[in-house]
């Protein structure tokens, strides 16, 4: 039951319309993503520079998400409850990976709405996602992923990303750290296992930002 704890189906979202203004409306979560209702939600990119030059770090989600399980998505990704705001959600920082971040740190880089049919039937997801960036260069065994959260955090060289969400490499390396037992393993990472959608350059857009936000650009937005 513990990998459960993380998703309530009870839980509540405020339900908004297709541009993110509110509707006045909750719903159970369950019943949300029953419906297709369109709610909130906020990504955290953290990403950073090492011996092996700039990386960022991927959320392998849980095996028993209600929405695609298993893929490899936002660092940190999480909705808003009923009645919060994007700082509320900013906890899911530490409830996922396990470390603290100062809200100045955090880099709005701007807002997407995405609708997807989970690959679980019966599930219609449609998220107005707030997107941040957070730097750190700690190193990846010094996080904490949370197992009831996500099945492990995945380091990538920013080089091999852009690779890998360009299609320009069907397959690159990377290192997993694993929620469960806290070792880190060297895996592969192919396109197929990212939660994009098809056409989408989301992941793409994201890595393009990091990188001119580390050669120094400051005008920097999705």
């Amino acid at each position: 039951m513990t990998s459960l704890l993380a998703q309530n189906p009870d839980e509540l979202f405020d339900i908004v319309t297709p541009d993110g203004k509110p509707t006045g409306v909750t719903k159970r979560r369950a019943d949300v993503h029953r419906d297709g209702d369109w709610h909130r939600a906020v990504h955290v990119w953290v990403y950073g520079c090492d011996d092996n030059g700039p990386f960022l770090l991927m959320n392998q989600r849980g095996r028993h998400k209600d929405t695609w399980p298993l893929a490899l998505d936002a660092t940190v990704g999480g909705h808003l409850g009923a009645g919060e705001s994007v700082d509320d959600a900013f906890r899911e920082i530490e409830e996922e990976i396990g470390v603290s971040a100062k809200r100045t740190s955090l880099r709005y880089l701007g807002r997407r709405a995405r609708e997807s049919h989970g690959a679980l039937p019966g599930i219609i997801d449609r998220e107005i996602q707030d997107i941040y960036l957070l730097r750190d260069n700690r190193p990846l065994l010094d996080y904490r992923p949370n197992p009831a959260e996500l099945e492990g955090l995945v380091q990538i060289t920013l080089g091999s990303s852009l690779q890998l969400f360009t299609n320009a490499c069907p397959c690159v390396s990377g290192i997993r750290l694993r929620a469960q037992d806290h070792i880190a393993e060297e895996i592969e990472i192919r396109t197929d296992t990212l939660l994009l959608l098809p056409n989408d350059d989301y992941f793409g857009q994201v890595a393009r930002a990091m990188l001119r936000i580390i050669r120094g650009e400051s005008d920097v937005m999705l």
